[in-house]
């Protein structure tokens, strides 16, 4: 049993589950359920739920169900379905044997909409969806009555037993609850419940062409599970009423009253900067072509970040210290990425790469010798070991690490200049060879200090800049992709100025480097794995397009942490 007596949390989720367990509710249970509807790829946001519902449960010693909300068969794919359930295990979570689905329910939901029926609280209503909307009302004036409001108990019945029957083309009948055209609550003004589509089911084929809306399969099909936290994001506090309405209409079965009646509450969803969370903005990016699919690591979806090389610790330690909130509200990009780079600094193993490449003879090294430095794997695991690295007379070091004409505080290599090649020597720079056409430097000549050798006694001569490098012998050469954010606003949904989100495209969001070299540890390096490219950043190897021979690096998050810079300033 739950210890009842925990303090307070800024979790306001939980303090309500530890006074329900203090007043011995539910018979001590605690039961939630994540409930996506399988019409695209989850992202970060169903990660926040995915982790609050699962993470409730776990910490509560209760389960959490997997159910799919599979009422809408024009838009959900079983695609889709396969991708939600590896998202949610990858997260690090389990449903056990709690897998289901609103359409295991599809029998019971219509024998409760016929019940509503024959009680005189629902009723089969002719009036095409705007003439729905029409009728509404406004938030200031009250709805009208459907002319259809009123029709007798049996014409009712056998209206919708014929719209089950597939009688009626699509968007000609709707069954709608009969509650409160005055209310204030545009949710209760008589909403509909079921309405007619003449769609195959991924998994009820063309059993149905009637399918129930949402608010009338969500609290049913909660009350049928046990479910006793129903937790939703915060769109839907204006619904809770309908979902009290239903469980207080519904004589639903026997064994699930006695479980308890399931609560709805209500907790703002996640929004991150330069993002967009809309699924079906999402759908656009990809429908249109300006990603390469739902898991382009530049999408904000599970399985974009990913493939991009999140871990799953970096999304749930993001997740916790966002917290639940009852309000909305806008979290920086910049702390989500401070979490993976906290994550990796820790277990990512270090490794040289050289994204630009610009050749450096060093003209007094011996023409067939190779050294062989060592180099330790990770300075913050200290059981990640070391490597050898191959040292050479040609070696190749990034173009921006060398200026012929360098400004004042420029400490990396420049004509007549020392600096250090980490790991390895001390290198002066003598010559630069041009092309005489373009003038595009070709290679800088340098010279070695052998008394400089990095970690040999003797070797203690200080200078300000030390490069990364590779032997041009022994390097693998290999792809690599600078991600940026997809858009260059904050707020790339903020439309108020009449823009479409798409003209806040970044143009620059995808910089690919076909000629980069990396250092020759990392040629049989896994798809997935992870490294830390010394004073470049973190990199994963694209598990979809890298293959043995074809190493493909994407660049999951550069080494400088913003984020973190500004809240130790505060």
């Amino acid at each position: 049993m739950k210890d009842t007596n925990q303090p307070l949390t800024t979790n306001f989720i939980q303090n309500i589950i530890t006074e329900d367990l203090r007043q011995g509710k539910n018979d001590g249970r605690v039961h939630t359920r994540f409930p996506p509807e399988p019409n695209g790829y989850l992202h970060i946001g169903h990660a926040k739920s995915i982790c609050l519902n699962f993470g409730l449960a776990e910490a509560n010693g209760g389960l959490c169900n997997l159910r799919f909300d599979d009422t809408n068969p024009s838009k959900e794919e079983i695609e889709f379905v396969e991708s939600i359930k590896e998202d949610v295990r990858w997260l690090g979570f389990d449903w056990g044997d709690r897998l289901y689905y609103a359409s295991d329910y599809f029998d019971q939901l219509y024998e409760y909409a016929v019940q509503l029926i024959k009680a005189g609280k629902a009723y089969v209503c002719d009036l095409s969806a705007e003439e729905i909307k029409e009728y509404r009302g406004t938030l200031i004036e009250p709805g009208k009555e459907s002319p259809y409001r009123n029709r007798s108990v049996e014409e009712n019945l056998d209206l919708f037993e014929r719209m089950k029957a597939g009688e009626f083309p699509e968007g000609s009948r709707v069954l709608r609850a009969k509650i409160d055209m005055a209310s204030p609550n545009l949710n209760m003004r008589d909403p509909v419940l079921y309405r007619i589509m003449h769609k195959e089911h991924h998994r009820t084929g063309n059993k149905w062409c009637i399918y129930p809306m949402y608010d009338f399969a969500h609290p049913l099909s909660d009350a049928l599970e046990g479910i006793t936290h129903s937790i939703c994001t915060l769109e839907f506090a204006d619904h809770r009423p309908l979902y009290d309405w239903v469980l207080d209409n519904v004589d639903y079965s026997k064994e699930a009253k006695a479980k308890g009646r399931p609560q709805q509450i209500e907790f703002a969803r996640l929004n991150l900067t330069y993002t967009v969370m809309s699924k079906r903005k999402l759908r656009i990016l990809v429908e249109e072509g300006y990603v390469s699919g739902w898991d382009d690591p530049r999408m904000p979806t599970i399985s974009g970040l990913r493939r991009r090389g999140y871990t799953p610790e970096a999304i749930r330690d993001f997740c916790e210290r966002i917290g639940v909130a009852k309000s909305n509200s806008v979290v920086d990009i910049g702390m989500l990425e401070h979490c993976i780079r906290e994550d990796l600094n820790k277990r990512a193993p270090r490794a040289m790469a050289v994204l630009r490449p610009l050749k450096v003879v060093i003209d007094n090294y011996p023409e067939d010798q190779v050294e062989w430095f060592e180099a330790e794997n990770n300075p913050n695991d200290p059981d990640a070991g070391s490597r050898k690295i191959p040292f050479s007379k040609v070696i190749y070091i990034e173009q921006e690490d060398f200026m012929e004409d360098p400004p004042k505080k420029f400490f990396r290599l420049a004509p007549g200049r020392e600096v250090r090649l980490k790991h390895a020597y001390i290198i002066k720079c003598e010559q630069v060879i041009k092309d005489e056409k373009t003038g595009e430097i070709l290679e800088v000549h340098c010279t070695y200090d052998p008394e400089t050798k990095s970690g040999e006694q003797g070797s203690g001569k200080k200078v300000k800049g030390t490069l990364h490098w590779v032997s041009a012998a022994h390097a693998v050469k290999a792809e690599v992709r600078l991600y940026d954010y997809l858009f260059t606003k904050e707020n790339p949904e903020d439309e108020e100025d009449g823009s479409d989100f798409r003209a806040n495209l970044n143009p620059h969001s995808l910089v690919v480097l076909p000629s980069a070299l990396v250092e020759p540890s990392l040629a049989e390096a896994e798809p997935g794995s992870r490294y830390q490219f010394l004073r470049q950043g973190y990199f994963c190897v694209d598990p979809v397009d890298s293959k043995p021979g074809n190493l493909v690096f994407n660049r999951i998050v550069s080494l400088r942490d913003t984020w973190a810079k500004i809240k130790k300033e505060e």
